[in-house]
């Protein structure tokens, strides 16, 4: 089996560990605390401690999850002065859409978030956009076609 490798900025990184240490402390918490409810209430199985066991299951799920990241991580970083003016993951991209001007980083997919204007190196426009440089024009599959106009490439990885 493959192991899927996350491309993080370490920023992105710093505050999945910082969430780590919390649901480590959470879960040492909840297992050692007796607070786990009996079994069985009277002859049936006690929904209380079935909620218990659904929280504590989330909980060692999340912790497996970022280990799995920890272990499979690959930081981005600023590329060399000769790679800087093509795109690739932690470009900050200025574009035009038929005339509308847009811009976005391109990231990994745990840091994604068009709200904040971090795209997936995996979406559609972000894998279309990488390997490309200022002046090219990219036709983004998808049922409208869309042409992009590269504008600008800077890199300001945190």
């Amino acid at each position: 089996m493959d192991t899927k490798n996350f491309f993080l900025t370490k920023s992105k990184l710093k505050e999945l560990k910082k969430e780590y240490e919390e649901l480590i402390v959470l879960e040492k918490q909840k297992s050692s605390e007796g607070e786990a409810p009996k079994i069985f209430e009277s002859e049936d199985l006690n929904p209380d401690f079935v909620n218990f066991q659904d929280d504590l299951n989330f909980l060692r799920s999340r912790i497996d999850d970022l280990k799995n990241v920890f272990e499979n991580h690959i930081l981005i970083k600023n590329p060399p002065k000769d790679k800087k003016n093509v795109i690739d993951l932690g470009a900050k991209v200025k574009i035009d859409i038929d005339g509308q001007k847009d811009e976005f980083m391109i990231v990994g997919t745990l840091e994604a978030n068009p709200m904040l204007g971090k795209i997936s190196n995996e979406s559609p426009v972000g894998a279309a956009l990488i390997g490309h440089k200022v002046g090219d024009e990219i036709i983004v599959p998808s049922p409208v076609k869309t042409i992009y106009k590269i504008k600008s490439i800077k890199y300001e990885i945190s």
